[in-house]
């Protein structure tokens, strides 16, 4: 390929890049229905046949935008999978650096994920593999003895995601928390409970 070859390449990335950054703005500001192409292409600096070079359709974009929220997410989610024969000292911080991807993860991309956690009519599937995910994280994790064996790992992954889905937006998203400060207080609470031990003593 020639230079020019490359920079055409080059440059059909970016516009494809800039279409998918203003997309996912406009999705998540006013919903699929109220977004329109035009809009998109004229914030972009792009015009409409330019557009359709890389999309078929505002659907089109629209999904691209929720399959690439769902990829990362599940390879997040799978990632987050403790190896066998850690040092139970270890514990909090590894969780804790999991759950801390997934919500840096939101918090640099807000748009893609009120489009892909929130508005998308995929947003239940979404969750849905989600919970499955770290419900087989949870169930292998469980096999190595990390956590007690009469837990149901399913209602576990099912509050685990309820807990992100409510405290993305609530405290997330308003900026009331960092997202090392959401992972952290959430592996405090399932790791070691709410009771006060001290008062045991």
């Amino acid at each position: 390929m020639g230079q020019r070859g490359r920079q055409k390449g080059s440059i059909g990335v970016k516009s494809k890049e800039a279409l998918l950054a203003v997309a996912a703005e406009e999705f998540a500001k006013n919903g699929f229905h109220q977004t329109k192409v035009s809009t998109i292409v004229n914030r972009a600096g792009l015009t409409q046949p330019s557009f359709y070079l890389y999309f078929s359709s505002k659907e089109a974009i629209f999904q691209e935008l929720v399959h690439t929220f769902r990829n990362k997410l599940i390879n997040l989610t799978k990632e987050s999978r403790l190896e066998s024969n850690l040092d139970n000292s270890n514990l909090f911080t590894k969780i804790s650096s999991g759950l801390l991807a997934v919500f840096q993860f939101f918090d640099d991309h807000r748009h893609l994920t009120r489009i892909g956690f929130f508005l998308a009519d995929d947003a239940k599937e979404i969750k849905q593999a989600m919970v499955m995910q770290i419900a087989e994280n949870l169930l292998a994790e469980q096999q190595d003895n990390y956590f007690r064996q009469d837990l149901d790992m399913v209602i576990v992954a099912e509050c685990i995601i309820g807990a992100i889905e409510r405290l993305t937006m609530t405290k997330l998203f308003t900026g009331e928390k960092s997202p090392q400060q959401l992972a952290n207080e959430i592996v405090d609470i399932y790791l070691y409970g709410l009771q006060n031990t001290k008062s045991l003593k």
